[in-house]
């Protein structure tokens, strides 16, 4: 079980780091087609995107985007964090077999709100930023500690 911890905003200060990383799969990128509706072939017929800037596939924008979400929700300030608006930049694109780390770090405090601003950076294994960004959001009210949800099994056909 993964355990996961929220902090609230008096428990948080300017500075403070998230971290969440994840490599890209074939099935990763089927699922994110499949909930989102993006069939763009860029994400899934090589031919078609060989002939593309990006000269191949790539994963899409917002799955690597949604890495930033997860670090928010799971890492810091945790579950219970009320997302409300993130400003993103697209530098580079996320390939099949990247490793990206999505760090988020505490630039604001705002007390009246107790509200939070958090630059974002979604790097890859090589260092290099594919996402950047800004993102507000309110920390939970209250500390917790809870295990993870278990996810259902999801098969996608022909992948494991």
């Amino acid at each position: 079980m993964i355990l996961l911890k929220s902090k609230t905003y008096k428990e948080l200060e300017i500075g403070d780091q998230g971290q969440f990383s994840k490599t890209v799969t074939e099935r990763d990128i089927a699922l994110f087609g499949e909930t989102s509706g993006d069939v763009n072939p860029v994400h899934f017929d090589e031919a078609y995107a060989a002939k593309t800037i990006f000269r191949g596939r790539i994963a899409h924008g917002l799955w690597s985007a949604s890495l930033i979400s997860t670090c928010i929700g799971t890492v810091m300030p945790g579950p219970g964090s009320i997302y409300l608006e993130q400003t993103l930049v697209f530098k580079l694109p996320a390939r099949l077999g990247d490793t990206l780390t999505a760090v988020v770090t505490i630039e604001q405090k705002i007390d009246a709100k107790k509200l939070l601003i958090l630059n974002c950076v979604v790097t890859n294994q090589n260092n290099e930023v594919v996402v950047s960004g800004e993102a507000k959001v309110i920390p939970p009210r209250k500390s917790a500690e809870l295990n993870a949800p278990a996810l259902p099994a999801i098969t996608v056909d022909g992948l494991n």
